[in-house]
């Protein structure tokens, strides 16, 4: 890696890793530099820039796009006007050099014809907040002097790249610009000058609009719209937020992230929230993640859950109206068709935000994009007035035929993707196996068990926060159950499949079973899938998704075996569980079906546990051989892993089997004794 390209790297990282600087996967860097031709074996002067969709903070040099600066200087003399610029991007192509790396991006040119060898391009709120206020123009000659200078609003593309070229050679004193309604471009002749320049420009501003703003921007705080009390708060939110997610995926399914941060709350509070988010966001990179603007629920905090239900569902129909008529005012006969007409942030006063996207890290992400926002509207106001670019070209941004091309670009989601599955007992064992084959599908996982530390420590394995998180459920207790699914449903915005795995086995004759083995096994299985079936059924209700819950049942609810006198029929309770919960679930799209195994030893806490001693000591054999024994017992002589069981449950789960309920899958290798008849 070339000086110059580690330069750029450290550069990119520094800026992009400060939330005041710049938001995920927004803006973009380059640096200039020589390198040698392989054919010609003459230098060539190159540009490295950031590609198309990659994150500054975490870029590498495959998230590079490597040009050369000739051809792309060249464009200039086919260049067809702004109404063709489109096409620029597709030229880009015939400038890489090599294989080019990443895919060049739309901001390609503002850094290839800029005349300065570093170049930065950033979006920080306040700089935003200056780009987007009413007389923003002014407001960068009274904050920067002549050293920076206004760029009025323009579409990005090779025309904003030509003008922000020309304003570099017309003010040599000038070491950047503010974008209006969209954000600032730094540069200099190092990699360090354009990164100083550019924390100059940002610096400047965050202390211009802290200096000047007026005390209060969003207005004095209204009566009954100010925060709840945190525990309270977060109930409402667990209440509300399968109501809300159903209401975001009326068109497509979503994940949901929850937050009720200091900003978010603040903003809901005050006087001027409701005319500020009917403006929408301004910056493309905002409200490509949010939409134009949020669902804004007008109720305060202090009405009550079926209020405020009754009242979201009202707002939804008012909303996907009113988006289906912004779409039909601009859209023409080459406008993509419409990617539904449902929020992807939803507002409530005194509890917070909710917002939404394809993934975790998508709905995530959302929500910190409109915390920028809400900077944005604070700075703008606290100076000036917030002015946001017009609909027609919020219109043309979020419709952008490129911006189709990247969609269409993406990669098939994996089956289980958008779906939020609770797995219990799934630190080890069989319930760890089923939480990792749905992760490895595309599932957000909650890990629930009895230990929160090992539920942790196995969600960590799967992934970040994005993909698993782990929370403690004792599944015989009704409050721990629905602290749990509450905790995933503000995790990830709701519930769409459950396992109820968590279980426990203590091997004994009748005569020696007493009433408390009896009672410990029935309170974690039976009474514990019912539990846990229950509070995730009123969450998938709620959301009316359908869903699936799948019960962790086994070969002995309909075998009977010797010295099992309670565990069997636990699970020929679980087992009934099945059938009992399929027939009433349906009416509202849920499948409820089960999975039968056997033999499960390697990895199992169960058998680790002492279950193996037991069962070994049963048909006199050492403990070590009981997988063997067990797969010799069976038609096809194999023994049955975790895994083969997490098989199952993506198979009930993964879509294929979609008209299929109340079936029991057998997991064991083939046991005549235990065929269902």
């Amino acid at each position: 890696m070339s000086s110059t390209v580690q330069d750029l790297i450290a550069r990119s990282n520094a800026l992009g890793a400060d939330p005041r600087f710049t938001n995920y996967a927004g803006g973009n860097t380059s640096a200039k530099g020589t390198a040698v031709d392989p054919v010609t074996g003459e230098d060539v002067e190159l540009l490295w820039v950031k590609g198309s969709g990659g994150d500054l903070g975490t870029l590498t040099e495959e998230g590079l796009a490597v040009l050369r600066l000739d051809r792309v200087r060249a464009l200039r003399g086919i260049y067809p006007g702004v109404e063709r610029e489109d096409e620029m991007v597709a030229a880009f192509d015939y400038c890489l050099h090599g294989k080019g790396g990443a895919a060049p991006s739309i901001d390609t040119a503002m850094h290839a014809l800029v005349d300065a060898a570093h170049v930065d391009h950033l979006h920080p709120d306040a700089g935003i907040a200056i780009a987007c206020a009413a007389d923003g123009e002014k407001l960068t000659e009274q904050v920067f002097g002549d050293k920076v200078v206004w760029v009025p609003w323009r579409r990005p593309g090779f025309q904003l790249g030509l003008d922000i070229a020309a304003i570099k050679e017309a003010n040599p004193q000038a070491v950047g610009t503010v974008l209006g309604g969209h954000g600032i471009t730094a540069w200099g002749d190092t990699s360090e000058e354009a990164e100083a320049n550019s924390r100059w420009i940002i610096e400047t501003a965050e202390t211009y609009l802290a200096q000047n703003s007026v005390a209060e921007p969003f207005g004095p705080v209204l009566d009954g719209y100010g925060p709840l009390p945190e525990a309270e708060r977060r109930a409402r939110a667990a209440a509300l937020a399968p109501v809300v997610r159903g209401i975001a995926s009326h068109d497509r399914p979503q994940v949901g992230h929850f937050t009720d941060s200091g900003v978010v709350l603040d903003f809901l509070a005050r006087e001027q929230h409701p005319r500020l988010a009917a403006l929408g966001t301004s910056c493309p990179d905002h409200f490509l993640r949010t939409k134009v603007k949020p669902l804004v629920l007008d109720l305060p905090a202090t009405a009550t859950v079926e209020e405020q239900v009754e009242r979201l569902k009202e707002l939804h129909e008012a909303y996907r109206a009113d988006y289906q008529a912004y779409y039909d005012r601009h859209a023409d006969e080459n406008s993509p068709a419409i990617r539904g007409a449902d929020p992807l942030i939803v507002l409530v006063p005194g509890v917070g935000m909710f917002s939404y996207g394809k993934d975790a890290q998508t709905a995530r992400v959302a929500g910190e994009f409109y915390v920028n926002a809400i900077n944005v509207m604070r700075g703008a106001e606290g100076v000036s007035t917030y002015a946001p670019i017009e609909e027609a070209e919020k219109f043309r941004i979020e419709y952008w035929a490129l911006e189709e091309a990247k969609l269409a670009r993406m990669p098939k989601p994996k089956p289980l993707a958008t779906r939020i599955a609770l797995v219990t007992g799934a630190a080890s064992g069989i319930g760890k196996a089923i939480a990792t084959r749905l992760a490895a599908e595309g599932a957000c996982v909650v890990v629930a068990d009895l230990d929160l530390a090992k539920a942790q420590a196995a969600a960590a394995e799967l992934g970040s926060t994005d993909v698993a998180v782990g929370v403690a459920a004792d599944v015989s207790d009704p409050e721990a159950v629905r602290a749990a699914v509450d905790e995933a449903v503000l995790a990830f915005g709701g519930l769409d499949l459950v396992v109820n795995n968590a279980g426990l086995s203590i091997s004994k004759p009748l005569l020696e079973t007493t009433e408390k083995d009896w009672d410990l096994q029935h309170d974690v299985m039976a009474k514990g899938s019912f539990l846990v079936a229950q509070a995730a059924a009123r969450v998938l209700i709620a959301q009316g998704l359908g869903g699936d819950i799948v019960y962790i049942a086994s070969k002995n609810s309909v075998f009977a075996g010797p010295n099992n006198i309670a565990y069997s029929a636990v699970k020929a309770d679980q087992a009934h569980q099945v059938r009992l919960l399929a027939a009433e679930l349906g009416e509202h799209g849920i499948k409820v079906n089960g999975v039968n195994p056997d033999g499960v030893v390697r990895g199992s806490g169960i058998f680790a546990g002492g279950w193996g001693a037991q069962r070994a000591k049963t048909y006199g054999i050492a403990e070590d051989d009981l997988g063997k024994f067990y797969a010799q017992r069976t038609l096809l002589k194999r023994e049955v892993l975790p895994e083969h069981v997490a098989n199952a449950v993506f198979v009930l789960t993964g879509g294929e089997l979609s008209h299929t309920t109340g079936l029991h899958v057998p997991v064991d290798a083939g046991v005549a004794a235990a065929f269902l008849r």
